[in-house]
């Protein structure tokens, strides 16, 4: 059972990925591939409040989810609206959030460095035992958490009217804006809120993997299996997807060696995209057009 809560909270990282992903896709269609680097930022802005400015948890919470929501947001204005306003559609974003991940990354490396910084447990104490296995305190948080930001989001969108707007405006843009629907500043609140996410949970991101530069391409990989497991579009799918990569991980890592996660990860995805490309949450339906 220790496996599956290390797997657990292995898988907590890419579904909180997966759901900043949907965020974005299920308001303005686009796939907004920096996000990952936005979780790895959000393990710096962490690290500095705590250890470099030494704030109380709960501010340096605040300073992360402020100051990583701010960076998407410029990452909405400078790499994704230009496009969207020429076409009106996010295929070009993808290269473009690309790029603007790459920029973070660079920046980071520029100012913190390529070492890894250790960022102290915000939850510290003795493994707790729970179904006959053992977790970290922090660990267990950032399980919960993460659930709770999931299947939060994922009723939001479905049963809120923002939420509605929001799915009307990532199915045609166009046709919401002729409804009256501020198309424009749901996709800005939609990379706020993703950019929030990320950096509210950055410390208990941190302490599981430290602040380190190269985290956001792991996570990247990872977190766009996650969401092609569960479903684009699908905040539960992506969720549970997540979670899914994170136990193969976990108990290839065990069972096989530590040169088989990876492989493993990739043939479930491989076969997912062969039996059902759709994702194992979604479902596929038929529309005159």
């Amino acid at each position: 059972m220790t496996t599956v809560w290390a797997g657990l909270a292995t898988g907590a990282l890419y579904s909180l990925v997966a759901i900043g992903y949907n965020v974005v896709l299920l308001t303005s269609g686009v796939f907004n591939f920096a996000n990952a680097q936005l979780v790895m930022l959000s393990t710096f802005v962490a690290y500095l409040g705590l250890h470099t400015l030494g704030l109380p948890v709960p501010i340096a919470m605040l300073l992360g989810a402020v100051a990583v929501a701010a960076v998407a947001m410029v990452l909405e204005r400078v790499a994704v609206r230009p496009l969207l306003t020429k076409s009106g559609d996010g295929h070009g974003t993808l290269i473009t959030t690309i790029g603007f991940g790459v920029l973070v990354a660079g920046l980071v490396k520029l100012i913190w460095g390529t070492d890894p910084l250790r960022v102290e447990p915000v939850v510290s104490g003795d493994p707790v035992s729970i179904l006959g296995g053992t977790v970290q305190p922090n660990d267990l948080v950032l399980i919960v958490l993460v659930l709770a930001m999931g299947c939060g989001l994922h009723w939001w969108s479905r049963t809120t009217r923002h939420g509605l707007a929001s799915l009307a405006s990532a199915e045609n843009r166009n046709a919401a804006m002729l409804r009256g629907i501020n198309t424009r500043g749901l996709g800005v609140a939609a990379f706020a809120v993703a950019g929030a996410a990320a950096g509210l949970l950055g410390i208990f991101v941190a302490t599981r993997t430290y602040a380190i530069a190269s985290l956001g391409d792991g996570l990247a990989m990872f977190g766009f299996v996650a969401i092609a497991i569960g479903g684009a579009g699908s905040q539960l799918g992506g969720l549970l997807g997540g979670f899914t990569v994170g136990l193969i991980y976990s108990f290839s890592a065990r069972y096989l060696g530590s040169e088989y996660p990876q492989i493993a990860v990739f043939f479930l995805f491989l076969l997912i995209l062969l039996v059902r490309p759709q994702g194992l949450f979604t479902r596929t339906v038929e529309r005159a057009v």
